[in-house]
C-alpha cells in the first residue's frame, strides 16, 4: 500500500484563469503547492492532474511528476480517479486530494487526515476547521456539521447549523482537502450526480447522498485557498514577507 498525494490543478479557473501557473513570488503558483506536498513525511509520490500542456510542461519543468487528464471532467474527484488509473495505482492505495490553489496548507494537517482516515474505516476522510459566525455566512466557504462519531452529516454553502434561538452555534469551515482508497475513488466516479450536489455544486455531497460515511479532522488552519486576484495579490505579499521562502 502506498500513499499518494494527487493535485488536480485546471489552467480554466473561472474567477482567475491560469492561476497555477501565476509566478509573480518567483515560482509559479503550482510549484509553491508541490514543495509544500513534499514536507509532509507520509506521502511516497506527489502527482500533478492537469488537463493543460503549459501546466504538465511547467511542472515537468521544474522536476515535478504530472499525467494529463480529460478536460470533460466536471469535479476534481473524477479527474484524480482518472490519474490514479493512468499511474497504475493498487485499489488499495491511498490517495490524498491536495487541492492546487491552497499553498499555504500546514504539512502537519495532511498528516492529521492521513491518520483520521486510517483510524476511521470510513471511504473517505476530509479536513475542517472552526471559523467565526461571520465567516460562516460566506456561501464561498462551505461549512460542515459533523455527528457524535466526527462523520459528516452534511455539507453546504449556507451557515449550518442554523442558529434559530441564537444560542451562539459553533461553525466548521469544509477544507476541500480528502483521502480515500483507490477502489473507492473508482466506484463514486461510477455514481450518477445526486440531486444535493447539483444543487448546492458540491462533489462530496454524492457520497452522502449515496449513503457513505465520511470522517472529519479538526484541524487549527488559517489559511485561504487562492480564488480571486485579491487572493493572490494577499499570498505574494505573505511571501515576500518571508524574504521569498515559502
Amino acid at each position: 500500500m502506498k500513499i499518494v498525494a494527487i493535485i488536480p490543478a485546471r489552467y480554466a479557473s473561472v474567477r482567475l484563469p491560469g492561476k497555477p501557473l501565476l509566478a509573480e513570488t518567483g515560482k509559479p503558483l503550482i510549484q509553491h503547492v508541490v514543495e509544500n506536498a513534499r514536507r509532509i513525511a507520509r506521502l511516497e509520490r506527489i502527482v500533478v492532474a492537469t488537463d493543460d500542456q503549459r501546466i504538465y510542461d511547467v511542472v515537468t519543468g521544474f522536476g515535478g511528476e504530472a499525467v494529463m487528464t480529460s478536460a470533460q471532467h466536471t469535479c476534481g474527484t473524477d479527474r484524480i480517479d482518472e490519474a490514479a488509473g493512468l499511474l497504475g495505482l493498487a485499489g488499495d492505495d491511498v490517495v490524498v486530494n491536495i487541492q492546487g490553489d491552497e499553498p499555504d496548507m500546514p504539512p502537519q494537517c495532511i498528516g492529521k487526515l492521513i491518520e483520521t482516515f486510517e483510524a476511521s474505516g470510513a471511504p473517505m476522510a476530509t479536513l475542517a476547521t472552526p471559523i467565526t459566525q461571520a465567516e460562516a455566512g460566506d456561501p464561498n466557504r462551505v461549512k460542515v456539521v459533523p455527528a457524535a462519531d466526527g462523520s459528516a452529516m452534511y455539507f453546504s454553502r449556507a451557515a449550518i447549523p442554523y442558529d434559530r434561538d441564537e444560542v451562539g452555534a459553533s461553525y466548521l469551515w469544509h477544507l476541500g482537502v480528502y483521502a480515500y482508497r483507490v477502489e473507492f475513488l473508482k466506484e463514486f466516479s461510477a455514481m450518477t450526480p445526486t440531486p444535493a450536489e447539483r444543487i448546492e455544486k458540491l462533489e462530496q455531497l454524492r457520497a452522502l447522498e449515496n449513503g457513505k460515511t465520511i470522517a472529519v479532522a479538526v484541524v487549527d488552519y488559517d489559511g485561504i485557498g487562492i480564488d480571486t486576484r485579491a487572493d493572490y495579490d494577499a499570498f505574494v505579499a505573505r511571501v515576500k514577507s518571508r524574504g521569498g521562502k515559502d
